[in-house]
């Protein structure tokens, strides 16, 4: 018997109330638009149903990915062989036990967890509202805007270790620097919620911040077609972006894959666009950067295979 024949018969013992879906096409899952389809999908709604059912998957070799927004990773065309385990049912929000701290769980959206932060009067998240983004990927890879990033209001991280159970770790443990934490060594890891220290503030002035910053976004972002937001990291010393503006290669394409004629930091989804165009891509923009300015650009958006 296959993985995933075990993991159905499994499913509808242990965990029959839970969405399972065979063949799913995860284009419908990530912001490029773009992959195949994973052989068996599930949506925990809980972190309790998220352990028993990452446990499971692993003594069953079904390989899980767990998939919060799908705005930082890329499918494979031709489909992934693995258990994919979307958090979208997981995105609560709310006020924690201590003083100006609010909870979320991993698959609520940084918008949203910025905006339930603002209806409280609580500041220190308007950087976040523009991020699209989910709240597990996003601490995992400290995600960032306009000069602020998590690590700055991180309070604690609960998150499961597959072979140490679940920990909570402050922000110390977390081991953040620029778009890194402990996670990003630790791929098999995963946030279940994190607690977030904000200060006081006027929700009409913390709504003004937000709408200025999103404002900022729309007018030097193109939002209007698929991506995955910035495709390299920021090389120490450098902007991503420049580099690859001053390398000419803005309108650069490979089959439906484009570099943004608004935004050289964007590979954008034309419409029609396979991995291997943005793979090839991106290969492309990292040799003529290399070429013409001996910095190495590394990605940020993850090929999942």
């Amino acid at each position: 018997m296959s993985w995933y024949e075990e993991l159905d018969v499994w499913m509808a013992d242990y965990l029959p109330d839970m969405a399972y879906e065979k063949d799913v096409p995860l284009r419908r899952y990530t912001s490029f638009r773009i992959g195949g389809a994973a052989r068996r999908m599930a949506f925990p709604r809980s972190g309790e149903e998220l352990v028993l059912l990452v446990s499971r998957a692993l003594e069953l070799g079904a390989r899980p990915f767990v998939l919060g927004n799908g705005t930082n990773v890329l499918f494979p065309d031709e489909g992934v062989d693995r258990l994919v385990i979307s958090t979208r049912e997981m995105n609560r929000v709310c006020r924690g036990e201590n003083e100006n701290e609010i909870i979320a769980e991993c698959g609520a959206s940084m918008a949203n967890m910025a905006v339930f932060a603002q209806k409280e009067g609580l500041s220190g998240l308007e950087f976040a509202h523009g991020i699209p983004g989910s709240v597990g990927g996003g601490v995992t890879m400290n995600a960032g805007a306009y000069g602020g990033e998590l690590a700055q209001v991180i309070e604690s991280v609960t998150v499961l270790f597959p072979d140490e159970g679940v920990r909570t770790l402050n922000a110390g443990e977390m081991a953040f620097s620029y778009r890194h934490s402990l996670l990003t060594e630790r791929p098999e890891a995963v946030v279940l919620r994190a607690a977030f220290r904000l200060q006081p503030g006027k929700p009409e002035e913390i709504r003004k911040k937000m709408a200025e910053l999103m404002a900022r976004r729309k007018a030097s972002q193109p939002l209007e077609y698929p991506s995955a937001g910035s495709t390299f990291k920021r090389p120490e010393g450098y902007y991503a972006a420049a580099l690859i503006d001053q390398c000419g290669l803005k309108g650069l394409t490979v089959g439906g894959a484009q570099v943004s004629e608004k935004h050289a930091g964007f590979v954008i989804n034309r419409g029609s666009a396979a991995c291997a165009d943005v793979t090839a891509l991106m290969a492309e923009i990292q040799r003529r950067v290399k070429a013409q300015t001996g910095v190495e650009l590394e990605p940020e958006v993850r090929v999942i295979k």
